[in-house]
């Protein structure tokens, strides 16, 4: 099963998430202006500005980490500023694979992740 096919509006059922907002080079300004808006709007973490993929990430991103409380006001807003970029949303549980594979909700357009670095090896 292609767990990025799934296409689920995100779930407040887990303690911490990642935001990941995804963007190219004809998107990055404007991603830039979304992250500089959620640093003003929320008190999150927000995390670097990755102009290339990084981890799992097939291309540039940038993390905001916010928990349980946050999701109900975070989540929506997001996805009501996000314009046309694709934003993975995955728990924070421990379990990296889980987090990335059972765990992961979309806002826009679903990518495929790089896994390979989660797969452990014997």
């Amino acid at each position: 099963m292609n767990h990025m096919s799934k296409a689920t509006y995100p779930i407040n059922q887990h303690d911490a998430y990642h935001a990941h907002v995804y963007f190219d080079g004809d998107s990055g300004v404007f991603a830039s202006q979304l992250r500089d808006s959620i640093q003003q709007v929320f008190p999150l973490k927000v995390g670097r500005f990755h102009g290339q993929p990084v981890g799992p990430h097939p291309v540039g991103s940038f993390q905001v980490i916010f928990g349980r409380a946050d999701f109900s006001d975070f989540v929506p807003w997001l996805d009501s500023n996000r314009g046309e970029l694709s934003v993975l949303i995955h728990a924070l549980t421990g379990d990296d694979l889980k987090d990335h594979t059972d765990y992961t909700y979309w806002l826009g357009k679903p990518w495929d992740l790089n896994l390979a670095l989660f797969k452990k090896t014997d």
